[in-house]
């Protein structure tokens, strides 16, 4: 791996931990029973789109290991951190792996409708919420952040793609 590559997957965790910190200290975006509306899940998109996947991952996997540090975490037992981080966040990735038609990452929808239903199934295995109630519940923060990073990844990304 290269140097350049090293400070981005350390750029790009960075800026996710410090856009992941903000998100959790401002309670509007904090549901109750936890979730937010996910800006920095915009920069997991970007890192994806302008590194490739692999490094998409990785720097996925490190943001998994930053929220710890950024905000509360909602760990019953080792399903509900396997769901609702591991693949919820792993996804993200992964996102540079899919089409793009002009301004519509199609990758940006897939990885959230992916993680929007992890989170429904981690709802009723890990917090015995019925199905309907847990759709409900983790749309009320996955339909706002799938809505932000199908208008902003796209345009971020074109403005990226010369500094490569």
């Amino acid at each position: 791996m290269k140097t350049k590559d090293l400070v981005y997957i350390g750029m790009y965790t960075t800026l996710f931990m410090v856009v992941d910190y903000m998100t959790n200290t401002i309670a509007f975006f904090r549901m109750p029973n936890g979730g937010t509306i996910g800006l920095s899940t915009l920069v997991l998109l970007v890192a994806s789109y302008q590194l490739g996947w692999k490094k998409g991952v990785l720097i996925s996997w490190l943001s998994i290991v930053v929220q710890f540090i950024t905000g509360p975490m909602y760990i019953p037992h080792i399903l509900g951190l396997l769901l609702d981080y591991v693949l919820a966040f792993s996804v993200y990735g992964l996102a540079s792996q899919f089409p793009n038609y002009g301004y519509v990452y199609t990758g940006v929808f897939i990885t959230n409708i992916i993680r929007y239903l992890f989170h429904s199934i981690g709802g009723v295995l890990v917090w015995e919420t019925d199905l309907i109630a847990s759709f409900i519940y983790n749309a009320t923060y996955m339909l706002p952040t799938m809505l932000l990073g199908v208008i902003l990844v796209p345009i971020i990304h074109k403005r990226l793609t010369n500094i490569n």
